[in-house]
């Protein structure tokens, strides 16, 4: 999964295992990383978003360990340290991190990258980057993120899906009931932080399974 080898295929669905929210409901990040394995999942992301602390890093490799027995894709969020410490397969940079010109330079040519993007102008720039896909959002309203951009909307993602040919992930107040939209309009890949949670997390996962394969 990399710029040296074929072009990425990005599964239609794309975990985002977010240690805060995981935190608040008392779920361990591995026990979520088990079950998108038992899903079936083809990628998952770690995302933190405060300070690295031991233990927050031990979480981290620990996920990366469960996801790569099960030869799934693990990307970092954020931090290309990180994600080579604990040999991820990528790394997924905003707009406020290092470019990813930059961190292709630290990363080298083999791992994957990731650029989130909000807007047709940041769209057009992430296009000319070395990056193997692009990520847009929000789509809709989100609980999951602090100070959001503003709302893409599906009209936006379909007209924006024709400025480049790279896979391109769609993020932000994304649930069961709208996924079907955002494919349809265009978007390789939805991610999907607050709406994976549940009580039962194996029957949540069943569920939006069989909502981006049927």
């Amino acid at each position: 999964m990399s710029l040296e080898g074929p072009p990425l295929k990005l599964p239609r669905l794309y975990p985002i295992i977010d240690s805060a929210l995981l935190a608040a409901r008392g779920i361990e990040p591995t026990h979520m990383a088990r079950v998108l394995v038992e899903a079936g999942v083809g990628i998952a992301q770690f995302r933190h978003k405060t300070v690295y602390t031991r233990d927050t890093f031990a979480e981290a490799e620990e996920v990366g360990g469960v996801l790569r027995d099960a030869g799934i894709p693990y990307i970092i969020d954020d931090r290309a340290d990180i994600a080579m410490m604990v040999g991820a397969d990528g790394v997924h940079v905003g707009q406020d991190d290092l470019t990813p010109t930059d961190v292709r330079r630290i990363v080298g040519p083999s791992m994957c990258i990731g650029y989130s993007t909000h807007n047709e102008e940041q769209l057009r720039r992430g296009d000319s980057e070395p990056v193997d896909y692009l990520a847009i959002g929000p789509i809709f309203c989100t609980a999951s993120k602090q100070n959001p951009d503003p709302i893409v909307g599906l009209e936006e993602l379909s007209r924006i899906r024709a400025l480049t040919s790279k896979p391109l992930v769609a993020i932000g107040g994304i649930t069961r009931a709208n996924a079907p939209q955002v494919l349809d309009a265009g978007a390789d890949s939805v991610a999907v932080i607050s709406d994976l949670l549940a009580d039962d997390l194996k029957l949540r996962l069943d569920e939006w399974t069989s909502v981006v394969f049927s």
